[in-house]
């Protein structure tokens, strides 16, 4: 049996891989910085948290860090753990960058410290392109505006050159925009989807937002984290773009989300400039034939699909 430590367990693509994991028959260990206090929503939520064993690991600590891994004696870990809010990162752009990129390298030393076969996963993001305002692929440069962007670049490269200078089995997921029910809504879609579904069951309030004019391209979570995994199997690691290569804007997700409850958006949604963020992308969209050829995976859910799976989970 294959042992999995999912750092960042709780957020919405750590539930899915441990579900994911669990169905293929691993032992799944999953870290939280205070793993008896931590809401554990969506392990109970997907009904498998009673199967995960939890551990307390702050990743900014070499010695929590290497502790968490000496107790689980993994042999594939998934780092998904950090700030995980763009907008958040132009706010605590400190904080952002030490538990991204500190937590990562501490990842990276404790596996080189233990001198064991240890596969590695690390989320990189779209976001390290920046507004490059073409399709992406792996070859495009590094160009990211914000904090968030910047942090993940930075533990990027660390997994480039452990890889290259050290031998390890460290791989970069190259992940875009990917949605579920399990997203928080500080996120923005699922603040629209919870918005929408309030007020087609009565609710008077107008949903206030940034900009709708802004472009990416969204996928399906439960399937990207097979696209994780399945980074995992080569034989050589390697850095892969997961993407559905479907381009939609704000204002599409907007509109469909309000035509899925059958409301017109344009009667319960403003744009208040007051909500821009500092550095915006206009653009992200990619391509994943490299995942596709290599991997074998492909995304199946596009925008649409996908808007109505999270509107689903609130009816």
């Amino acid at each position: 049996m294959k042992k999995a430590l999912i750092c960042g367990v709780s957020g919405q693509d750590g539930s899915y891989l441990a579900q994911l994991l669990l169905n293929k028959g691993y032992e799944v260990w999953g870290t939280s910085r205070d793993a008896q206090v931590a809401n554990f929503g969506n392990l109970t939520s997907l009904g498998i948290k009673h199967r995960v064993t939890l551990l307390s690991m702050a990743p900014n600590d070499f010695r929590s860090v290497l502790t968490a891994l000496s107790h689980s004696e993994a042999d594939e870990i998934y780092y998904l753990a950090g700030q995980s809010s763009v907008g958040l990162s132009f706010d605590q752009p400190a904080e952002t960058l030490e538990s991204i990129t500190l937590g990562a390298l501490n990842m990276l030393e404790a596996i080189r410290f233990m001198k064991k076969p240890i596969k590695f996963y690390h989320a990189s993001s779209s976001e390290c392109f920046g507004d490059h305002r073409q399709i992406a692929t792996e070859e495009t440069p590094f160009r990211p505006c914000s904090p968030y962007g910047v942090a993940k670049s930075s533990a990027h490269w660390l997994v480039v050159n452990y890889r290259l200078a050290y031998g390890l089995f460290a791989c970069n997921g190259i992940l875009f925009n990917h949605e579920s029910p399990l997203r928080p809504e500080r996120f923005v879609t699922q603040k629209i989807i919870s918005a929408a579904c309030r007020i087609a069951q009565g609710s008077l309030e107008k949903l206030t937002l940034g900009r709708l004019d802004i472009v990416r391209d969204w996928g399906f979570a439960p399937e990207y984290v097979e696209a994780m995994w399945r980074m995992m199997q080569q034989e050589v690691a390697d850095d892969y773009i997961i993407a559905t290569g479907e381009a939609n804007s704000l204002q599409d997700f907007v509109a469909e989300a309000f035509s899925v409850v059958g409301l017109d958006w344009r009667d319960c949604v403003n744009s208040d400039p007051a909500l821009f963020r500092p550095t915006d992308l206009a653009r992200s969209q990619g391509c994943a034939d490299k995942a596709l050829h290599q991997l074998g995976w492909q995304a199946t859910f596009k925008m649409r699909e996908i808007v109505r799976n999270m509107i689903s989970f609130y009816q």
